[in-house]
């Protein structure tokens, strides 16, 4: 289990964008949910340890440090995907991911074979020797993925993994966490309560960097009656987030 307490973070002295935000990550899907500039891209980042922050943090109860300078054995735990992912150019797909792999700390031996793994996985084992640059959108952004898996975390932290994406591509986005979320832990931001909201997801709610909500589908639907499971999500969200 990784555990997080984000006491603060601020960028460079400025006003703090989390404040007080606990979290909490084991097997199974857990769904960040908050309007644009809650701090959700900026949570993400400090739990990967793309930037520090003032807190605590700690793997199955064995403290980590906070601020960039984390272990390369934590590193190996924690698999990030940015929001915008783009193909490195002249490289095929497989070269793409095993050179992620590689940037990880692989041996390129290693993270060939588990770049042809990865890429199965997201559905693209057939472009493996294509271009990653001639992907779709949708295909860059499973690459993607795929370089998040290619080196097996144990946490994954996607940022907004279905934005922009055609209703086909997202049910497929969506298919692929199902079968990663098995045996890991996974953290995603979306806006996109519709796909990625389920029974047995977790939900955290930000806004302006601090928690609104943070517990089970159950209880966050609890007391927004309605037919389908999206409609309970979107009014138990509106009664926590109203519009500005």
């Amino acid at each position: 289990m990784l555990d997080a307490h984000v006491a603060r973070f601020a960028y460079r002295r400025g006003e703090a964008r989390l404040y007080d935000v606990t979290v909490s990550l084991d097997r199974g899907r857990t769904v960040l949910l908050g309007p644009n500039g809650a701090g959700k891209s900026t949570l993400l980042k400090a739990l990967a340890g793309v930037v520090g922050f003032e807190g605590a943090l700690a793997v199955d109860g064995n403290s980590v440090p906070t601020g960039r300078r984390r272990s390369a054995a934590f590193r190996r735990l924690v698999g990030w995907l940015p929001q915008d992912v783009a193909a490195f150019p002249g490289l095929s797909a497989r070269e793409h991911v095993a050179y992620v792999g590689w940037l990880k700390g692989m041996p390129m031996s290693q993270a060939v074979p588990e770049a042809r793994r990865a890429l199965d996985t997201v559905g693209l084992g057939a472009r493996a020797g294509d271009l990653a640059s001639t992907l779709s959108g949708g295909q860059t952004r499973r690459l993607g993925i795929a370089g998040v898996l290619v080196h097996d975390p144990t946490y994954l932290l996607l940022d907004e993994p279905t934005a922009g994406l055609d209703p086909r591509e997202r049910e497929r986005l969506v298919g692929i966490l199902r079968r990663i979320e098995e045996e890991r832990a996974v953290l995603v931001s979306t806006h996109d309560t519709d796909a990625l909201i389920e029974p047995d997801t977790g939900i955290h709610v930000l806004t302006g960097g601090i928690t609104r909500f943070s517990g089970s589908y159950a209880a966050f639907v609890a007391g927004h009656p309605g037919a389908a499971p999206a409609d309970r999500v979107r009014h138990a969200y509106a009664a926590l987030v109203p519009e500005e």
